[in-house]
């Protein structure tokens, strides 16, 4: 029986000295009282606690946590209503304060977040809290942070999830934006002729500019060509007068040359001719040489 009693004792101490044996994970910490007082906090490894005088008090999570909290009513400057909700990362870098500073350290951010958050929205008008979220995010986090410092919390980021106005002013946001949108759309149809309108005109430019240069080009080689075919012929005429003056011609050549160039004139389209009294006496002339020749062609035919 004792040996029963034994063993069953045994076993009590060595459950109960298992159970004292902690190990703290990655990321977490443990805070440890003795008698009721703040004795220490454990960090990752392997701890030994006392039977019933040590215990632990909180195990506290060192890793970022984020606090989705409900839309907080607020109201503008300009008097206007609004629903927001924040989303709050922290992380707890004290686990000691964060145990014993507050108790609910959770509601009390979230309280925190909602005043700070209507004493800024209160200093501006509608748009500027649409347009200005970043400028928010950061005034809330600086507040958050330095004021949560004493309870072992660091503020990381703030942010605004959702701001919605009122009905009303939602549907007048949205036909604000539908008449800016239209307007837009005016000036980028406006633009769109206008350039359309520019480029047919200077397209319509370079085709008259082209056409011009065309038709001065062509009147340029017309000039060359009438004038090469004038030089053509003044050449020519310059070499049969030089061919002339080489030959010495005599002066009945001359007239009888002079009568070829009068009968090419008229030719026999003139009704009527003056003859110059030279060409006459030269006409005179080729008579009398025909008649001599036509004599001598009589005498040699008697002969035979």
């Amino acid at each position: 029986m004792e040996w029963i009693i034994f063993g069953v004792v045994l076993l009590l101490v060595l459950v109960m000295l298992v159970r004292c044996i902690r190990i703290v994970q990655q990321a977490k910490a443990y805070v440890i009282e003795r008698l009721g007082a703040y004795k220490t906090t454990w960090n990752v490894g392997l701890h030994f606690k006392l039977p019933f005088i040590e215990r632990v008090a909180k195990v506290v999570s060192l890793k970022e946590q984020v606090a989705d909290f409900p839309p907080q009513p607020v109201i503008t400057e300009d008097n206007v209503t609004m629903q927001i909700d924040t989303v709050v990362y922290f992380q707890i870098t004290d686990p000691k304060l964060y145990t014993y500073g507050i108790e609910r350290p959770i509601v009390a951010i979230e309280n925190l977040s909602a005043t700070t958050l209507r004493n800024i929205i209160g200093d501006l008008e509608l748009d500027q809290c649409l347009t200005s979220r970043d400028v928010i995010n950061t005034k809330m986090r600086a507040i958050l942070d330095e004021a949560t410092d004493p309870w072992g919390i660091k503020v990381n980021r703030v942010e605004l999830k959702n701001i919605l106005p009122p009905k009303e002013i939602q549907n007048a946001m949205e036909k604000q934006m539908k008449a800016e949108r239209e307007r837009r759309e005016a000036i980028l149809r406006a633009e769109g002729e206008k350039k359309s309108a520019i480029l047919t005109a200077e397209g319509e430019k370079e085709a008259a500019i082209l056409r011009a240069d065309a038709k001065k080009q062509a009147q340029i080689l017309e000039a060359q060509g009438r004038a090469e075919a004038i030089l053509a012929v003044q050449k020519a005429t310059a070499d049969s007068i030089k061919l002339l003056n080489e030959a010495a011609p005599t002066d009945p050549v001359i007239r009888l040359r002079a009568l070829e160039a009068f009968a090419a004139a008229a030719d026999g389209k003139a009704t009527k001719i003056i003859i110059p009294s030279e060409i006459q006496g030269l006409a005179g002339l080729a008579e009398g040489v025909v008649e001599s020749v036509k004599g001598a062609a009589d005498g040699q035919r008697a002969a035979q």
